[in-house]
C-alpha cells in the first residue's frame, strides 16, 4: 500500500498556505452503541460492569485533574503577562521625560494603572497591547542613546524580553495540556462515553493575534 501522504508526489501548493486556529468548541456525543456496550457488560455479569464503572470513575477523575493543570497552565501566562505589565508602567516612567511616547502607550498603561488584569476572556487581548506598547518603547530605546545609557531602564527591557520567552514557554505548555484533553475526550469507550455524560467540548488552544501575524510577516533587516 503506497503513502497515503507522499511528499515526492504530492499534490504540493507552492504559494504556502495561511493557517488559522478555528474558535469553535466541539462537543462529545455518544450515541446508541456506547449505551449497548455498557448494558452488554452488565449483562455479561457483575464484574465486568462493575470493572467498567470503576474505570468511569477513574476516567473522571482523570478529567477533574486536567482541567486543573489546564487552569494552573493558563495561571502562569496571567503571571507573567502581569509581570510585564508592571515592567510596562515603570519603563513608561522613565522613558516619558526624555521622549515623546505614542498615545497609544499612554491609554495601555493608563488601563493596567486602572486595575486590568488578564483573564480567560481577555488574556489575548492584554497580552497584545503589552506586546504593542513594548514594541514602540524599544523603537525609542533603540533610537535614543541617551536611553540606552540608563542602567535601570537597560536591565527593565532585558526582564521584558526574559518574560516574552517565559509567556512563550508557558503558552506551548498550555497548548499541550490542551491537546491532550482534546485528545482523550474523544478516546472511546470509557472516556469518551464519560466526556459526553459530563458534557464536555473540546478546548481552543493558544491563539496569536492579528497584529502579531502581521508583525510576523513583515521584513526586519
Amino acid at each position: 500500500m503506497a503513502n497515503e501522504l507522499d511528499e515526492l508526489t504530492g499534490p504540493v501548493n507552492e504559494e504556502g498556505l495561511d493557517v488559522n486556529v478555528i474558535h469553535k468548541q466541539i462537543p462529545v456525543k455518544v450515541g446508541a452503541g456506547s449505551v449497548i456496550f455498557e448494558v452488554a457488560l452488565w449483562l455479561l455479569g457483575i464484574l465486568p460492569g462493575l470493572i467498567f464503572l470503576f474505570m468511569k470513575i477513574s476516567a473522571r477523575n482523570y478529567f477533574r485533574a486536567l482541567q486543573q493543570r489546564i487552569q494552573h497552565n493558563a495561571s502562569q501566562i496571567d503571571n507573567y503577562l502581569e509581570q510585564r505589565a508592571q515592567i510596562l508602567q515603570n519603563v513608561v516612567g522613565i522613558v516619558e521625560k526624555s521622549v515623546e511616547l505614542d498615545k497609544d502607550v499612554m491609554k495601555t498603561v493608563a488601563a493596567f494603572r486602572g486595575g486590568v488584569r488578564p483573564t480567560e476572556d481577555n488574556r489575548s487581548e492584554v497580552a497584545g497591547a503589552i506586546d504593542s506598547a513594548m514594541r514602540s518603547i524599544n523603537v525609542a530605546f533603540e533610537a535614543y542613546p541617551d536611553l540606552k545609557s540608563q542602567r535601570i531602564l537597560a536591565d527593565a527591557m532585558q526582564q521584558n524580553n526574559y518574560l516574552q520567552k517565559e509567556i512563550t514557554a508557558a503558552r506551548e505548555m498550555y497548548n499541550d495540556t490542551v491537546l491532550k484533553w482534546n485528545s482523550d475526550i474523544f478516546a472511546w469507550p470509557t472516556k469518551m462515553i464519560v466526556a459526553a455524560r459530563e458534557g464536555y467540548t473540546t478546548r481552543i488552544p493558544f491563539t496569536a493575534s492579528k497584529e502579531t501575524k502581521e508583525m510576523a510577516r513583515q521584513k526586519f533587516f
